[in-house]
């Protein structure tokens, strides 16, 4: 056995996980081989529901985030359309940063004020105490697990992998080809560790914080892993990555983790001891499920697919469960779900996944 599959052992919560009142998502994340796969959707809390819109037209976005009733509201209302088997906090993977004394502001995206691009800023970066990261989101949590735990729907915390954090703190801004941070990579790869460990610590104490809080399950963000080749990855990317999910073993909760545009990079990413790999949809599960033996396969439908008809959407669903079988597997989008997205389209892919038997 690798020692990346004895760390995921060591994670499993000393009580069977398996037990038929343990919620379906977590039956699955934690590798059981479910008769159907559970659906939840990334970014199924946000633009593309008429009520979320609502909310927007009276509150920034900083405000819904860092409002718990309103950040639970919102993470609660696609579960009150659509039968999902989890709720996501209503977040962004930017909400712990203010805590180091880094001013962020969205437009629509996130745009940081004074891009790091000096040792000495981050040098002086804070060092902020676990409980005044983000209060606000763990009470969000409490208030959305309090709504759903008649329902056994669990509700999963995230949080941004260090290097991708550290992607738009130094580019400043959402980027074609993030020249600025490519360039900082190498020009100054002494003070990026010293970035990336700060923000390591940073997202333990937060990640904690929300398992504290009552989310069961958790996943790590790598938006922009696939910018990097397979050195830059093993260096930048994979200690601290690894660092994160050893310190969340042993708190009962599966670990997830996604990096976007990376297939090149899975057999590096395998090495990560988490228990689900959240999968884009550039490649089929089943062709991918030898880089993961004995990990639950999440993904991975194009999000462009809930665009098109009825039809096409059955169709193409029906070929991600296919490929989703030999292993454990968690119905999701590839990314997230796309704004223009018809909401009765959605209905119809939860219908479509909650009909498919994997054990037929």
């Amino acid at each position: 056995m690798s020692s990346t599959e004895t760390q995921i052992r060591q994670a499993t919560p000393p009580s069977s996980p398996h037990d038929s009142d343990t919620a379906l998502f977590l039956r699955a994340a934690w590798g059981q081989d479910t008769e159907r796969a559970p659906l939840w959707l990334m970014r199924q809390a946000g633009r593309y529901l008429p009520e979320y819109l609502a909310i927007k037209a009276k509150s920034s976005f900083w405000e819904m985030v860092r409002t718990p009733e309103l950040a639970a509201e919102v993470s609660l209302q696609p579960l009150r359309r659509f039968p999902l088997d989890a709720a996501i906090i209503f977040s962004d993977i930017m909400t712990p940063l203010p805590a180091l004394g880094i001013e962020i502001a969205f437009n629509p995206g996130p745009v940081v004020a004074n891009p790091i691009r000096t040792k000495a800023q981050i040098e002086a970066l804070r060092r902020p105490e676990a409980e005044e990261i983000a209060p606000f989101l763990a009470k969000a949590i409490g208030l959305t697990r309090a709504e759903l735990s008649a329902r056994n729907i669990p509700v999963i915390g995230f949080g941004g992998a260090p290097l991708t954090l550290a992607t738009y703190l130094i580019q400043g801004s959402g980027s074609k080809e993030y020249e600025d941070f490519r360039a900082f990579l190498r020009l100054e790869p002494a003070a990026t560790h010293a970035l990336l460990g700060k923000l390591t610590e940073l997202s333990i104490d937060y990640l904690k914080l929300q398992i504290e809080a009552g989310a069961r399950a958790i996943q790590l963000f790598d938006s922009w892993a696939g910018l990097h080749d397979w050195a830059t990855y093993r260096e930048f990317a994979l200690p601290y990555n690894r660092a994160i999910f050893q310190a969340l073993a042993g708190l009962g909760v599966p670990r997830i983790y996604l990096a976007v545009g990376a297939s090149h990079l899975y057999p590096v990413i395998a090495e990560l001891p988490c228990e689900v790999v959240s999968v884009d949809w550039r490649l089929p599960l089943n062709h991918i499920r030898s880089h993961f033996p004995n990990r639950t396969l999440q993904g991975n439908l194009d999000p462009s697919v809930l665009l098109a008809s009825p039809e096409v959407i059955t169709h193409e669903a029906h070929q991600v469960l296919q490929a989703g079988l030999g292993g454990a597997h968690i119905f999701n989008l590839g990314h997230g779900v796309i704004r223009t997205t018809p909401l009765e389209h959605v209905a119809h892919l939860a219908e479509v996944v909650r009909a498919f038997d994997r054990r037929s």
